[in-house]
């Protein structure tokens, strides 16, 4: 029959008479491990060992960014209302004028309500067809006006108050209906009102904003209800408001708010002239002042006229380019020009209203701009601030002529190099024509290498340096890269440029992601070694090894990168030092890695554990990337060693492989070694030759497994294969080998395991894998933490041990091999005098009884016996071992007669 208390598969064994050793062992084997006394290994080795202080990193860390999160302006919110609706997290206040950029734009949003109002005029098709027209005449890679204005509000705000100062002229005989439209009942809404001037004090910038806003829905609503007279006053008073510069940080937004009006303004007048034109039947695409009927022709000269007798100069300025692109078609002899409008806003006295009046003068006007600018004499200063306002795609289309007014232009009033870097910033962001690609970059160049200042050089050659690696290849980069160390080296001038020539660096990587190309360039190395500063150089390597990780998606043996990576991570590496922070060790060392996983040499093993030897000399401060290469040499020994023919050197190699991976927290290859080491043993023959004679491998195999069973402590079990995996597989695999005949291994083998087994039953084990550097090594200790379930799996197979040890005494005293039954029985009975609880009276009594046992026949040596008395007296008399006194009394030593 089987023991009812082992249902393990291990412990399969008849159960029947025994000798009386073994009447005992199911009375009291669960004392023998539950009741295994308790051991404290730190007292009794008389030592003590430095407990070091954990650490608990939470999820704040100083250097970590603090995310911020933002709610926008919630949208749809009512028109003309004073206050948006907006949240962030950051203490920063919300832009207040944030609100207008939501939302349809004014101009599409009156020509919607135009086709709802006015359904007369029926010439959408030639009205699309005509801005189409317009755009044609500046290009579609100009910048329009509607997208600037929106950088422009959210960049000019202001927390001053605010002041709205209107005339509008008598009411006598106006329309009724105008007592009811919104400009009235916008202006009783006044702080102090003198006669038909009334002004608005003390407005935020959110309420200046809105009554502009009013005022535009005014206008629209006034010429709506055919009052012309009534809406010129609107604008009129509107652009006097441009002359107020009170507050000038906000002056660049009200020239925006105000010009929307005037261009609302532009739009209506054009659109009613143009339905007069197209009666009695639409104008053709290319038409002449003889197609356009007297009623258009006189009512343009008309709104000339009215503007022309506005007494105050600036509306006049500003309604007549509103106003410009009505009669330009008609080619009207009262249209005013570019010169003559420019003449008169001489007139003004502030400069910088003048300023933004002409401003607004070129905004239709861009073509004749350049047409003037190449026209005029030193011109560089105008041409500098025309390609820094136009959008690039409209320069970059004009390269070539831009680079012929650059070498026209006097150097004298403003350098060509930085005529050159206004050009290169556009041509960064937009492609000029392929055809000229070449000469542009020759022709730039040309001026850039002739810089004398090393800081000016600098400064547009790294503009320069995006063009290239944009549009060339590497001999193209190479080159730029020499004259820059050229120029940068004399006089270490690149210790004044180090931004500048990290920003060189930063974009050839972006656009050079195959290092095979890159560290081909004779250059770039050469680049790399002007970065003195350890700091700086540390920071470039950083960005290379960056992008290496994340663009390198095949692994490489080429010798070229291989050279240049190893020296640029040994740069890396060695700026480690003791005042390096966790993090910047953590940082650097990932980086490492990634570099180390991106290196195959295939099949070739020899060259791969080369590398990783050569990898582990040069980064050894950093223990990540040791951990690192101890993952790459475990996974070349698990290849090579089943190469070997001596299963013996297998075995062995298996075993320190295994124990090297787990002093190195590398648990998956652990786990991998220590498995195949055990599937081995059954292959494992019973001879082997040494030195050409036939041995017995018994010797051999007890050694081995008694390591094996010392590195088993420390393992921890795998999470799928259920507890004490390991040490289950090893004795099923050592209770089914074939051994010798009248062999004893099987036994001690059986014996060896029960102080692994008491160990583990402890609550803090012998000694563990220490937990140092990044990574931390968890055995059973932590994992299970004395829970009962462990516990009894341990006396479970401790039960079953016990047992199979038993039997096995049993049939020696059958066979009269007295002398190994001795042996066996005083090795067991040291066993649970180290690791038993000797308070429990049936474990003591066991233990006596194992003691006559092994000196029934005389066959124990006497000192040996005498040495272990002496032992058992010694522990008694400590304070926690006095039970051992009863035990101690009842060991007798007997004679060999």
């Amino acid at each position: 029959m089987k023991c009812p208390r082992c249902p393990v598969a291990f412990c399969q064994s008849p159960w029947g008479s025994v000798v009386i050793v073994a009447k005992y062992i199911c009375s009291i084997l669960f004392a023998v491990i539950v009741r295994s006394r308790v051991r404290s290994y730190h007292t009794e080795l008389q030592r003590c060992r430095p407990e070091a202080a954990l650490v608990e990193f939470g999820d704040y860390h100083p250097l970590k960014p603090i995310m911020v999160t933002d709610t926008k302006t919630r949208r749809g919110a009512r028109k003309g209302s004073t206050s948006s609706s907006s949240s962030s997290s950051s203490s920063v206040p919300p832009d207040p004028l944030s609100s207008m950029l939501d939302g349809t734009d004014p101009l599409s949003m009156f020509a919607a309500a135009s086709a709802t109002e006015a359904p007369a005029m029926s010439h959408s098709g030639s009205a699309a067809k005509r801005r189409e027209k317009e755009e044609e005449a500046v290009g579609q890679d100009f910048e329009l006006w509607s997208s600037k204005r929106g950088e422009i509000l959210a960049r000019f705000t202001t927390t001053e108050r605010l002041s709205i100062n209107l005339f509008m002229g008598s009411d006598q005989g106006s329309n009724p209906r105008s007592d009811a439209s919104r400009t009235d009942s916008f202006l009783c809404i006044c702080v102090r009102v003198q006669g038909s001037q009334k002004e608005l004090l003390n407005l935020s910038q959110q309420d200046y904003a809105n009554r502009i806003e009013e005022l535009n829905q005014s206008l629209k609503e006034a010429w709506a209800s055919d009052q012309k007279v009534k809406a010129l006053k609107i604008v009129i008073q509107c652009s006097k408001l441009l002359s107020d510069t009170s507050v000038i940080q906000f002056y660049p937004s009200k020239f925006v708010l105000i010009t929307d009006i005037l261009d609302t303004f532009g739009r209506l007048v054009y659109d009613r002239i143009w339905t007069m034109c197209s009666d009695p039947r639409p104008l053709p695409d290319s038409f002449t002042v003889d197609d356009v009927n007297d009623t258009a022709k006189e009512t343009c000269l008309n709104w000339f006229f009215k503007i022309a007798s506005i007494r105050e100069l600036l509306p006049r300025l500003y309604l007549f380019p509103t106003a410009q692109i009505c009669l330009k078609k008609k080619k009207n002899r009262y249209s005013g020009d570019a010169p003559s409008l420019t003449a008169m806003i001489r007139g003004i006295g502030d400069p910088l209203v003048a300023a933004y009046a002409r401003a607004y003068l070129c905004r239709p006007l861009l073509t004749e701009m350049m047409e003037r600018c190449k026209k005029l004499g030193n011109n560089a200063l105008l041409l500098n601030s025309v390609m820094r306002a136009f959008r690039p795609e409209f320069v970059a289309a004009r390269a070539t002529d831009f680079i012929g007014m650059i070498k026209e232009s006097d150097e004298a009033g403003f350098p060509k190099h930085l005529l050159f870097g206004s050009l290169g910033r556009s041509l960064t962001c937009a492609d000029p024509p392929e055809s000229e690609r070449l000469t542009i970059l020759n022709e730039a160049w040309k001026v850039v290498t002739k810089v004398r200042s090393p800081q000016d050089y600098i400064n547009c050659a790294e503009i320069w340096v995006e063009f290239t690696c944009r549009h060339f290849s590497k001999r193209e980069i190479n080159t730029v890269l020499a004259d820059i160390i050229k120029h940068m080296t004399p006089d270490r001038a690149f210790e004044d440029a180090y931004p500048q020539l990290q920003s060189v660096i930063g974009k050839v990587l972006a656009y050079f992601h195959d290092f095979s190309v890159l560290f081909s360039m004779e250059r770039f190395l050469p680049f790399l070694d002007m970065f003195q500063k350890d700091s700086v150089r540390v920071e470039v390597c950083r960005s290379i090894m960056e992008i290496f990780i994340r663009h390198q998606k095949e692994p490489t043996r080429d010798p070229v990168i291989l050279n240049a990576m190893l020296h640029i991570c040994k740069t890396m590496h060695d700026s480690v030092n003791a005042l390096t922070l966790e993090d910047e060790k953590r940082s650097l060392a990932l980086l490492i890695i990634g570099f180390i996983r991106m290196v195959s040499f295939g099949r070739d093993f020899e060259q791969q554990l080369s590398f990783c030897v050569e990898a582990r000399a040069t980064f050894c401060n950093l223990e990540p990337v040791l951990v690192q290469l101890i993952h790459a040499c475990a996974a070349y020994s698990f290849i090579t060693i089943p190469s070997l023919s001596s299963i013996l050197s297998r075995l062995s190699l298996y075993l320190l492989s295994g124990q090297v991976a787990l002093a190195n927290q590398c648990l998956s290859q652990a786990d991998a070694f220590l498995n195949t080491a055990v599937s081995l043993l059954p292959e494992v023959p019973r001879s082997i030759s040494v030195e050409g004679k036939l041995r017995s491998s018994e010797s051999f195999l007890l050694d081995f497994i008694n390591n094996f069973l010392a590195t088993l402590l420390v393992v921890p079990d795998h999470p799928e294969h259920g507890v004490l995996y390991l040490v289950r597989d090893l004795l099923n695999k050592v209770q089914n080998y074939t051994w010798e005949d009248n062999s004893d291994a099987k036994v001690r083998v059986f014996i060896s395991a029960l102080p692994l087994l008491a160990a583990m039953s402890q609550e803090t084990f012998h000694y563990s894998i220490p937990k140092e550097g990044f990574y931390v090594m968890d055995s059973n200790e932590t994992l299970y933490g004395g829970d009962p379930k462990f516990l009894s799996e341990i006396n479970k197979l401790c039960e079953t041990l016990i047992g199979q040890i038993l039997d096995n005494l049993k049939a020696l005293s059958r066979d009269e091999s007295t002398r190994r039954q001795g042996a066996l029985a005083f090795s067991l009975l040291g066993v649970l005098l180290a690791h038993g609880d000797l308070r429990n009276q049936k474990l003591s009594q066991l233990v006596v009884n194992l003691w006559n046992l092994s000196h029934k026949h005389g066959c124990c040596d006497t000192r040996v016996s005498v040495r272990t008395l002496e032992y058992i007296k010694h522990q008694a008399q400590q304070a926690d071992m006095a039970h051992l006194s009863d035990t101690v009394q009842r060991l007798a030593l007997q004679s060999r007669t």
